[in-house]
């Protein structure tokens, strides 16, 4: 039944038995087989179906939660086994929010030096994906703002404060600023993250508390393509310390701290709300405690 159950929450996880099946890397009518097997073995319908997958029955919902229990369960068992006899190995899916990222190295770095036979994939994702996929067990855990958004149940652990630097080139007018207020942004030419991250909505709400509306000419997803356009000028940009401090030795660019706007934004970790975890996850958990710069909070 196990197979079933995650051919199950593949599908309902894509909405799609396509995609569901190369996701599960078997043949779609492979994947409809299993479905219609797990429906048949518990009795009730647990898929709309038409021509094309048409979302779950109320039972199916229901099947789903416990879905994603069992198989939870089923790999935490797995893991322990595993580290039984071989010590801590295998692979660990953790997603970060592209603030994050410059940051993920302070706990990614020590945990793998403590378990060198864990594989990290790292996926840069939205708050809100992050929570999704940490439900639907697409990701073990994942780094983002725990103030501010709901969670929902979720293990929860403090890393550090995030910070603001207006960043701009070297040889514009505000460069020589020791400082400046969030007041002071006023109708500069910014380039910032698309609304659909929560830095961007966290500045945008900084920004109206100061008087001042969010209004930028440039928008990405991508860090990245923010400090490129900050780099060609004559764009600037809302960063945090830790992403200012990548590009750090890039002689065209400076970093004013921005005061002001309010409490620092908590970054941290999250996991699922379950016991026990898996041990990779276990163990990254304790590092995560282990390097925390606000172990207070934990």
């Amino acid at each position: 039944m196990l197979d079933k159950l995650e051919m199950f929450i593949a599908l309902a996880t894509e909405e799609h038995f396509g995609r569901a099946a190369e996701a599960c890397g078997v043949s779609q009518p492979s994947l409809s087989g299993a479905i219609r097997a797990l429906e048949a073995e518990l009795g009730v319908q647990l898929v709309w179906r038409g021509t094309r997958y048409q979302g779950l029955t109320p039972e199916g919902a229901r099947v789903l939660d416990w879905a994603r229990r069992i198989v939870a369960d089923a790999r935490t068992l797995r893991e322990e086994m595993r580290a039984a006899r071989e010590g801590l190995s295998g692979n660990l899916r953790l997603g970060a929010i592209p603030t994050a990222l410059a940051m993920v190295a302070r706990l990614t770095g020590p945990y793998l030096r403590r378990h060198p036979n864990v594989r990290v994939e790292i996926r840069a994702r939205t708050s809100a994906e992050l929570r999704e996929e940490i439900g639907n067990l697409t990701l073990d855990a994942g780094l983002t703002y725990l103030d501010g958004e709901p969670l929902g149940r979720v293990v929860q652990v403090p890393l550090y404060a995030e910070r603001y630097v207006l960043l701009m080139r070297r040889d514009h007018a505000l460069a020589g600023a020791a400082r400046l207020g969030w007041e002071d942004v006023g109708d500069l030419p910014l380039c910032l993250l698309t609304p659909d991250m929560q830095n961007r909505r966290i500045i945008a709400r900084r920004l109206a508390e100061a008087g001042v509306e969010a209004r930028p000419s440039v928008e990405s997803n991508s860090i990245l393509a923010l400090i490129g356009h900050v780099t060609a000028g004559p764009w600037l940009s809302i960063v945090n310390e830790a992403t200012a401090a990548l590009v750090a030795g890039d002689a065209r660019l400076r970093a004013v701290p921005l005061s002001g706007g309010g409490p620092d934004q908590v970054v941290g970790l999250i996991a699922p709300w379950r016991e026990p975890h898996t041990p990779v996850l276990a163990a990254l958990l304790a590092e995560a405690r282990r390097v925390s710069e606000l172990r207070g909070s934990a």
